[in-house]
């Protein structure tokens, strides 16, 4: 199914160069594909901590490696409820030294030795969580890391709690593999992002609404600089669809919830109403309704009441499109994106915005370019039919993401809910000059609520992820997991996937699905982790950001050596990357 699925909805798609993901970038790639790296320290070498009592005290003392250092402001000491949240403690850190970095500013870090001491919080035994990051001089900076302690006043003893004994529901306490220093500047992440919404313009969703509306003001023709209030208004609702996005993203994480790129993917009534969308604008395309093509053109009704409006919400609704779409250079800006502070974020969601619209934009700034298009003419409704079943395919795979979702009772529901929406369109179509046209209205109005309220029902609810559906060979990824097989020396390869992203399933059809791949991964030893994003999963969130990543899909190649850092591979894949990278 998922192979038919695949050859449906990838029947524009284009797989563009990955050079861009094997760059590093902030807060993510944790190796390079090629290139020599250098040695470094695993984190509990480079930054030893021993815990005592002493004096009614709890005495915590760093001796930091040289050529390493923690920062001051990622340190914290938190006192470990039992059921509840832990409370952080209100700790007079000493000062550090004054350091200039490249993403944080002037801030302060420490060297050499380190003593931190607290009073004991209670005469009972308890634990404490001590979170920190550092990063060693020669480019690299690790996770942030937690060890909690067992506290015992009473008999005067410190005790580390090993990683088998924390909890598995919480994220990133299991030992973390380092991450790689930021590599680039923020003027590198923007042009990374401006890129990667370029490319996003190739995917088999966007396609037909950015095709129709080049040829559409090809066909108006105009001045030149009408043709730039066009571009304009396109632009902008693009690129404040972006900032709406990354707003709603950036307020849910400062709320503590753990979202990345794509998290409005992991709620059925949206995957539902997208493939309403796709199915209607299908059926404009085909000429069922004028109220579909409406879509297509998003609001030309209003563009003539209201200047060029219909450019405008051609954006929006060309930025909605491409929500489940993921490209290369996306996910090294959007990883630093989500490190940063919000107005840095929201530059890198506007440029990434900006890069959507840019192919439009050049469009409509030059007649030269314009030119170059074909004549309009009588071809060009032939040519918006074929662009009608990229859109098919794209509502049958969003209506497959969503049985996966929440049930095959779902599906059927959803699928009868595009029946209706099918209906709505086609009775609206026959209102027109109909002398029965307010009852044709009834039947449109009676019809769309029906569908809608099919989104609202108790069966469009995310239900557990698939474990059992995992293919031969693949076993559930935990942290607990990758840490045991790291622990024993053995290569492991990580796909953190998600059903509704276009991108992972095409990887996995092409690449990791392949013979030859499969015949590598047996001939080395590789044991294959398979984490599934498709509904919310807190634990492979906090994974994503470990490895500097905000969305689906990740890569990561654990080559079988001891300490040895994970080869982070392209976000599109090809045989010989994989092959390269169990080559290392």
């Amino acid at each position: 199914m998922r192979h038919i699925l695949l050859a449906l909805c990838l029947c524009l798609f284009t797989v563009p160069s990955h050079a861009g993901d094997a760059l590093t970038g902030a807060g993510g790639n944790t190796a390079l594909l090629s290139g020599t790296q250098p040695e470094f320290l695993r984190v509990e070498a480079a930054y030893p901590l021993a815990a005592t009592i002493e004096g009614g005290q709890l005495h915590l003392q760093w001796d930091i490696t040289p050529g390493y250092y923690l920062y001051k402001v990622r340190m914290s000491i938190s006192l470990a409820g039992a059921g509840s949240a832990p409370k952080a403690l209100d700790v007079a850190l000493p000062a550090g030294e004054p350091h200039e970095d490249e993403f944080l500013g002037a801030t302060e870090i420490y060297r050499g030795r380190l003593d931190v001491s607290l009073p004991l919080a209670a005469p009972v035994a308890h634990e404490i969580l001590v979170k920190s990051q550092g990063c060693a001089d020669a480019g690299l900076c690790y996770p942030p890391r937690t060890q909690r302690f067992a506290v015992d006043p009473d008999n005067s003893t410190v005790s580390e709690l090993p990683a088998a004994e924390v909890a598995e529901d919480e994220p990133g306490t299991s030992p973390a593999p380092p991450v790689a220093a930021p590599g680039g500047s923020l003027l590198t992440m923007v042009l990374f992002a401006v890129l990667g919404g370029m490319i996003l313009n190739l995917m088999p969703c966007v396609f037909p609404v950015l095709s129709l509306k080049v040829l559409g003001i090809a066909q108006k023709g105009g001045d030149a600089h009408d043709r730039l209030e066009h571009g304009l208004a396109y632009t902008a609702g693009v690129v404040l669809s972006f900032l709406a996005v990354a707003a709603v993203l950036i307020g849910l994480r400062q709320a503590g919830e753990a979202i990345g790129w794509g998290f409005h993917l992991q709620s059925p009534v949206f995957v539902g109403g997208l493939a309403y969308l796709f199915a209607a604008m299908g059926l404009g395309l085909s000429g069922v309704s004028n109220l579909g093509a409406g879509l297509m053109g998003a609001g030309e009704s209003l563009a003539a009441r209201a200047g060029h409006a219909g450019s405008f919400f051609t954006g929006v609704l060309a930025a909605v499109v491409a929500s489940p779409c993921s490209a290369p250079f996306m996910g090294t800006a959007l990883g630093f994106a989500m490190t940063q502070p919000p107005v840095v974020a929201l530059l890198i969601f506007g440029a990434l915005g900006l890069g959507m619209a840019l192919p439009f934009l050049l469009l409509a700034l030059s007649p030269a370019l314009l030119r170059r298009l074909p004549r309009p003419g009588a071809w060009m409704e032939g040519f918006k039919q074929v662009l009608a079943f990229p859109l098919y395919a794209a509502a049958v795979w969003l209506l497959w993401v969503l049985g996966r979702q929440s049930g095959v009772d779902a599906l059927a529901a959803a699928l009868g809910g595009t029946v209706l929406i099918a209906l709505a369109l086609w009775s609206w179509e026959n209102a027109r000059g109909n002398a029965r046209a307010l009852a044709w209205r009834a039947v449109t109005a009676i019809s769309l609520a029906a569908a809608l309220s099919i989104l609202g029902s108790p069966l469009l609810r995310a239900g557990p992820q698939h474990p059992g559906d995992l293919t031969e060979g693949w076993e559930a990824f935990s942290a607990q997991r990758l840490a045991a097989l790291q622990r024993e020396g053995k290569p492991v390869f990580v796909n953190i996937t998600a059903d509704w992203c276009i991108t992972c399933l095409a990887n996995e059809r092409v690449a990791l699905e392949t013979d030859t791949v499969q015949a590598a991964f047996r001939q080395h030893g590789v044991v294959l982790l398979k984490g599934d994003w498709t509904n919310a999963e807190p634990r492979l969130t906090a994974f994503l950001a470990e490895h500097g990543r905000n969305g689906v899909p990740l890569y990561l190649y654990y080559p079988p050596r001891t300490g040895a850092l994970p080869v982070v591979l392209p976000q599109l894949l090809t045989p010989g990357a994989v092959l390269d990278a169990l080559a290392l």
